[in-house]
This record gives C-alpha cells, structure tokens and sequence, in this order.
C-alpha cells in the first residue's frame, strides 16, 4: 500500500487541483491515511512533503481522519526538516489548536498533555529556525493559544517574538504584532 502511494505522490504536483484529487482519494478510502501518514513523517525526500501536502489537504476537508492518529503525528512533528513538509504540517498544528481551545472539542478533549508537549516543541523549533514565515506564523497562532494551559509558553513566546521582530519580515511583523497584543 505505502509503495503504491508512493508512485502516486511522484505525480503529484503543487496546484491546488491536484492535491485535492489526491485528497479526495485518501477520504474516498480512509485506510490509505496513515501509510499516507507515515510517508510524510519517515520520508526526508520529495515524495515525503508531497505526502505533508496532501495529509494537510485531507486534513482540511475531515479533520477527524487524523484524530486516530494525533500519537503518530506529534512523535514525527520533530523529525520534519523540509521547509515543503514543515509548512503542511505547522498549518495542521494551528487547525488542531483552534478545535482543541475553540472548536467542537473545546472541553480541551482533543489533545493529550503529551500531544500538547510535542506540537509546542515542534513549533518553538520551527519558530526559532530559519523557516520561511508561514511556519513560523501558523507556530505563533498554535504557541499561543497552547500557553493557555502551559504555564512557560508565552513568556518564552514574547519574548522570541520581541526578540525576532526587527529582523523579521513584513508578513512575521504582521502576526507577531497581533499575538503580541493578545500577549500583553
């Protein structure tokens, strides 16, 4: 199953048309969801982000395929090296926050302690690192919303965001302002 999928994200491409083709798949035979899964958290290659990209698709349209699975996807979270994988997945950490503080599963159900521990590791990690802004973005959404329940995050999430600002672009600025004003 998982080298059959693997043929597949060989093919697939970036445009939006093509990852929800796949995604439509992966949701027409839910099954195939966590060798998906796997590849996108195992593989350090190409096929492995196409895999993130398609988990994140799949994700969008039924979270709760992923719900089965959180164990898995926390443990791989910090594995991630690729810009192309990290984006996915730092996006599918900020969706996961805002069910678990805002959403059906707001009786904070959603996500384990241990669950909680890893996306806020994985996201201080990509937050700190040379990533491109939209990880980073989608970390600070996630951090702050985790510093809900843990007690250190946003004192340390201040101030890597104070520290970073002025060197940060237009689009980091931007968000950093507005967890900065839900900080303080």
């Amino acid at each position: 199953m998982k080298s059959q999928l693997k043929v597949q994200l060989d093919y697939v491409n970036a445009s939006r048309e093509c990852r929800n083709k796949m995604a439509d798949q992966i949701l027409s035979d839910p099954h195939l969801f966590r060798p998906l899964l796997e590849i996108a958290l195992e593989t350090h290659s190409e096929v492995g982000s196409r895999a993130c990209w398609i988990v994140e698709f799949t994700f969008k349209k039924n979270p709760e395929i992923l719900y089965p699975h959180l164990d898995f996807f926390t443990l791989g979270l910090g594995d991630l090296k690729a810009e192309s994988s990290i984006r996915p997945m730092a996006k599918i950490c900020e969706l996961l926050t805002l069910t678990h503080y805002k959403g059906a599963h707001s009786d904070k159900s959603l996500l384990s302690p241990l669950h909680r521990e890893r996306i806020t590791a994985a996201c201080f990690d990509w937050l700190i690192s040379a990533e491109k802004v939209a990880p980073k973005a989608y970390s600070m959404q996630t951090l702050s919303l985790l510093g809900q329940d843990i007690e250190w995050v946003h004192p340390e999430l201040k101030a890597v965001l104070e520290q970073g600002y002025a060197s940060g672009s237009a689009g980091y600025k931007a968000r950093a302002r507005r967890i900065l004003k839900i900080l303080n």
